[in-house]
């Protein structure tokens, strides 16, 4: 909720209608977040997937995912990662206000390829 930029800006948009259109709860001090933004780019790339596979088939599409990418409401293009299906994601760090949005610090200039497990806990 808190990143600036045009695509956020449409994606909040596009939720807050939706919390509005179907009554939830607190629509009115509705906000987004990160599994949101998640979710959002999930289904999309899915969608990306089914259309390059021609077909819903599982296998297919799994194929087809690999190496999808989508412009995120983050504002970076996000990329499955073509040996491992996990997302290059990038690095952002906020301070938290007063009103409980962030004010973002840092963020990394590009995204940050997916590590599958930990280096740090043995396998």
């Amino acid at each position: 909720m808190s990143v600036k930029n045009p695509k956020n800006t449409e994606f909040i948009g596009k939720m807050k209608q939706y919390a509005v259109e179907y009554k939830l709860p607190n629509a009115d001090k509705f906000v987004t977040n990160d599994p949101m933004e998640a979710t959002y780019v999930g289904i999309n790339m899915w969608k990306q997937a089914v259309e390059k596979a021609g077909s819903t088939d599982v296998d297919k599409v799994r194929e087809a995912m690999a190496g999808q990418s989508f412009d995120a409401p983050s504002g970076y293009k996000l990329q499955m990662d073509a040996s491992n299906h996990h997302l290059h994601k990038p690095v952002m760090i906020g301070q938290i206000r007063g009103d409980g949005q962030f004010d973002v610090v840092y963020k990394t200039p590009k995204t940050i390829p997916a590590e599958p497990w930990s280096p740090y806990i043995p396998k």
